[in-house]
């Protein structure tokens, strides 16, 4: 039975993949600042939790680090901790480096120390890119990271890279596109939607408020990334690869997709609020994972208006039970 440790298992990434590694028969460490007090909402949801071995860690804290490694002794580790949220990451900056940037290399220094065989995924993002102004981004596209976030998740993918070539390490980063899924927090803008819209469709009068309509993303199917994950320290050799649909649209025609598959019309329902515009943002964004789909053999399934389908049943479901 293979030994997986997954940080940051109480997220959206963290949860998909802890039900993925299950069913493939590895045994299943996850890690929270605070086992005894955390929730693990998401594993909860995925009828997973009692299958979980759960550890506290503290990942700004290396000798917490090289406790959590050196108790469950894992034959993989996935990196998926840290402060996820790009808004949030103006108001968190140094929270949101130390958290994903220390972390980092906290893990990385830990597997040297330790010296064991160990293969290391970490969790780097298409943020890196910043504006792609037209051009398809791929693994050898230059980064122009726009926010703290993607400053952090650059800085970690470059140490990722470093400790693979001085030392010799499996240590791969996927540079994955938005994803999502009903486990999203509702601060995240795509599930934000989906709610509002669900409770408008049920008799709400709110007003859905956001920001810049007109960026636009690629957006996948969460479920679907993190088996990326897992391919990715199933090769011989490690490497880097976006992960993404291929597939750009704007925010707008994510909204319009929501309302349109409830019967709504989004214009009588949405208002723009500036102040949620962000500093600095990134306005469009073009993926090519062909090197995923030619060296994994991983191709994303699901494109936006699958995922808008799968998030509103999801929603619905979810307010039936609530009433």
């Amino acid at each position: 039975m293979k030994r997986a440790l997954i940080i940051g298992i109480s997220g959206q990434d963290g949860a998909y993949l802890a039900q993925l590694l299950l069913k493939k028969g590895y045994k299943v460490y996850g890690t929270s600042r605070d086992a005894q007090m955390a929730s693990f909402e998401n594993l909860h949801r995925l009828g997973i939790r009692d299958k979980v071995e759960v550890q506290s860690a503290s990942l700004n804290d290396f000798r917490s680090v090289l406790q959590v490694i050196k108790r469950t002794v894992p034959e993989e580790i996935y990196n998926l901790a840290g402060q996820s949220s790009v808004g949030l990451s103006f108001n968190l900056p140094v929270e949101t480096f130390e958290s994903i940037g220390v972390a980092t290399l906290n893990l990385l220094e830990a597997i040297r120390f330790l010296e064991i065989r160990v293969r290391f995924y970490n969790a780097a993002s298409g943020e890196c890119f910043g504006n792609t102004d037209g051009r398809i981004a791929n693994e050898e596209t230059p980064f122009r990271p726009r926010s703290p976030y993607s400053v952090a998740k650059a800085a970690a993918f470059w140490q990722v890279a470093n400790y693979r070539e001085a030392f010799g390490l499996f240590a791969c980063s996927g540079l994955l596109f938005n994803h999502e899924s009903p486990l999203r927090p509702p601060r995240f803008v795509t599930r934000k939607i989906v709610r509002a819209a669900c409770e408008i469709a049920n008799g709400s009068k709110q007003k859905l408020k956001l920001g810049n309509l007109k960026v636009e993303r690629d957006w996948g199917w969460a479920p679907e990334y993190v088996e990326a994950m897992w391919l990715m320290l199933q090769q011989n050799e490690p490497d880097d690869f976006v992960i993404a649909t291929g597939q750009t649209n704007q925010l707008e025609d994510f909204v319009e997709t929501v309302f349109e598959y409830l019967g709504l019309d989004w214009r009588e329902h949405v208002e723009i609020d500036k102040s949620l515009f962000r500093p600095t943002d990134i306005l469009s964004v073009k993926a090519n994972p062909k090197k995923a789909e030619k060296v994994l053999g991983w191709k994303a399934r699901y494109m936006m208006r699958d995922v808008a389908r799968m998030m509103v049943e999801a929603e619905k479901r979810e307010l039936s039970k609530s009433r």
